[in-house]
């Protein structure tokens, strides 16, 4: 029986080298870009019409976008409105990832691949940044030093918020990341066990089930989380504490 984590394994599709570098088109590069065309095509065909009364497929493009408008507006405020079609991209892309993912015999997910994620989390962590320096200069750095904090727990306080600040795209890019793979890796041992019982794995099976519908709640829930996470973070850049 496989290994339960050879579902992660990345494999070479076209290989090509350009100045000594590997930049070879894998299945994780693959399945990026069939994510890449699912949102396209989910967001295209869905207001293709555009109706006054919308169909369902319509309803579910509006669904998604006033849900990250709203999370954007009540956690960042109506200052990073311009900022909605990252934030939006950045949820769709996650989500979509995760769940094409959950395709049996068919998905792989290139979210369980801490170099994915901690590379999303860092874009995010480096843009952030260059907000927040862009708006406020050099008060930026006042986001490390709490308002009304005493004077004698300097000391204590700032380095504190610093490597709080600095341990952001770690924290971002882990959560996901050990998610996918925990869930995922779940699945495949408990589905071991019901081929391994036979006849006697239908207990199990129903576990599985049941357990597949955790994972889609799971894959949901880490696209929201990792999107409401920027958001705060985009909050702290344009207002500070």
């Amino acid at each position: 029986m496989a290994s339960p984590l050879a579902q992660f394994e990345i494999k070479t599709l076209i290989p090509l080298k350009v100045a000594g570098y590997d930049i070879s088109f894998t299945n994780s590069a693959l399945f990026m870009a069939i994510t890449v065309v699912a949102i396209m095509f989910f967001m295209i065909a869905g207001m293709r019409k555009g109706a006054l009364v919308p169909s369902r497929w319509q309803l579910s493009v509006e669904m998604c976008y006033e849900f990250v408008a709203n999370m954007l507006h009540d956690t960042a405020g109506r200052e990073a409105r311009k900022y909605f079609p990252f934030i939006f991209t950045l949820f769709m892309f996650i989500l979509f990832a995760n769940l094409i993912g959950m395709l049996p015999y068919f998905g792989f997910t290139f979210t369980s691949h801490i170099a994915v994620t901690f590379a999303m989390a860092a874009f995010v962590f480096i843009g952030v940044t260059i907000i927040g320096l862009a708006k406020h200069g050099f008060k930026f750095f006042s986001l490390f030093l709490p308002h009304g904090t005493p004077w004698w727990l300097l000391w204590l306080i700032i380095p504190i918020e610093i490597i709080s600040y600095l341990s952001r795209p770690i924290s971002l890019s882990v959560r996901l990341f050990a998610n996918m793979v925990a869930g995922h890796t779940m699945l495949k041992v408990f589905g071991g066990f019901v081929v391994a019982l036979g006849v006697f794995g239908f207990a199990p099976f129903i576990f599985i089930i049941a357990l597949t519908g955790l994972e889609l709640l799971v894959a949901c829930l880490q696209a929201y989380v990792f999107a409401i996470l920027t958001c705060m973070y985009l909050n702290d850049a344009l207002h500070l504490h």
